[in-house]
């Protein structure tokens, strides 16, 4: 029997990095999209609805609201 393990990447985010948006600065300009700002749950995780890129505040995180 064969295990198969599932990576799965996000992309970490700091309260200075918000609002969050996707494509980022990092994506290469082949994989580009029209962009759209990520809604954080109330765990700090949000995925992109174009290519599925998950985003998450990085522990300890201090997101400042208006």
């Amino acid at each position: 029997m064969t295990q198969s393990t599932q990576v799965t990447s996000y992309v970490e985010l700091d309260g200075t990095d918000l609002p969050a948006y996707c494509p980022n600065p990092q994506m290469p300009i082949w994989s580009t999209h029209p962009r759209v700002f990520i809604a954080l749950d109330h765990h700090g995780e949000g995925k992109c609805p174009y290519c599925g890129t998950t985003y998450k505040l990085k522990p300890g995180a201090v997101v400042k609201g208006h």
